[in-house]
């Protein structure tokens, strides 16, 4: 069987390369990687969608895994075009009816939104330019390859079920810095609203599972999420200040205080205007980044999986801890309270 995988070194696909690997004795095949630039375990590099494929991606592939995506929220239209609707179609010209295509997408394309959640017509009913370009990409699979289709959707992506090891903190993470540096002084959201996440390896083992698996006769569409047993908005910041705390006491460091949770609501209305007032241009320019996950953490419906996270409490703790690990001086920082800025005249 011949793989081409393509973001080989990103995240998800780093993992994806672990667990092939791992299953070789099993399924054999042969696993061509590639990457928009070189990482630890080097790929064959391609910016796919800025130049042509290189020579060796030639003939016949029995599966393509496209991994590939810029994950940015803040992307413009123009800029998830080119991030991730260009390369999709680069992928689709090396394809053939015969190739299953295995493409990554996120779980947010489907699901409810609220209408606070949404972004103007530039998006189309999508939160942000990454969404719409993952639900673009899953239209274009479905009209333009010849071949079987497979659609694997993940939630937010945090590390592995044991170990908590991720290759990138991104994200989620973005919340436990702003944790331990006081930026967070208060969480936006639905405290009883659905936070799904979903363990790195977890993702790797239902993208592989798919890509082994006889080719199917009709699009399939694979879910990972913790449905009604994931965790809700309070629950999850419960457990990363829970476990924040556990890894500063074993280093006699004082605990963070768990943040209120505010409606969003209560913060548009009421606390934000006043943030733009009066707040530094930095804690403000960090309150609305943090903003951003309060459709993500805030759900009024979880996902409906086809493979379910379980114990998504154990999950969230344990790359907390890996988080700390690796980056100590954030995780056992002081942290500093907002500093209301005088009125100008």
């Amino acid at each position: 069987m011949r793989i081409l995988l393509t973001g080989a070194t990103g995240v998800v696909g780093t993992e994806v390369v672990r667990r092939l690997r791992a299953v070789r004795r099993e399924h054999e095949h042969t696993l061509t990687r590639v990457a928009r630039r070189p990482g630890d375990d080097p790929a064959l590099c391609w910016r796919i969608g800025s130049e042509a494929a290189p020579a060796e991606l030639a003939g016949h592939w029995d599966v393509i895994v496209h991994a590939a995506a810029t994950t940015r929220w803040t992307l413009s239209r123009a800029e998830a075009t080119n991030a991730n609707v260009g390369p999709l179609r680069a992928v689709l010209a090396l394809a053939d009816r015969d190739t299953h295509l295995v493409q990554v997408s996120t779980a947010y394309v489907g699901g409810l939104r609220n209408p606070q959640d949404l972004r103007g017509a530039e998006f189309e009913g999508y939160r942000n330019g990454y969404e719409w370009s993952k639900a673009v990409c899953e239209e274009i699979a479905r009209a333009e390859h010849p071949g079987p289709l497979t659609v694997v959707r993940p939630p937010l992506i945090v590390g592995r079920r044991d170990s908590g090891e991720i290759g990138r903190f991104s994200g989620p993470y973005t919340l436990l810095q702003a944790l331990v540096s006081g930026l967070a002084a208060v969480v936006v959201g639905d405290p009883g609203g659905f936070a799904e996440i979903g363990p790195v390896d977890e993702v790797a083992a239902l993208i592989v599972d798919a890509a082994l698996a006889p080719p199917p006769a009709a699009v399939r569409t694979e879910v990972l999420a913790g449905g009604r047993g994931s965790l809700t908005l309070g629950g999850l910041l419960d457990v990363v200040c829970e476990t924040l705390n556990e890894c500063r006491a074993a280093h006699g460091v004082a605990p963070i205080e768990r943040p209120p949770i505010v409606a969003g609501e209560s913060w548009d209305r009421f606390f934000l205007p006043l943030a733009d007032q009066y707040l530094s241009p930095f804690q403000s320019q960090a309150v609305k980044l943090l903003a951003m996950f309060q459709s993500y953490t805030s759900m009024s419906e979880p996902f409906e999986p086809t493979r379910t996270v379980e114990d998504p409490a154990a999950v969230m703790a344990a790359s907390v801890r890996y988080w700390a690990a690796r980056k100590p001086r954030l995780a056992l920082a002081r942290p500093e309270p907002w500093t209301l800025l005088a009125k100008a005249a």
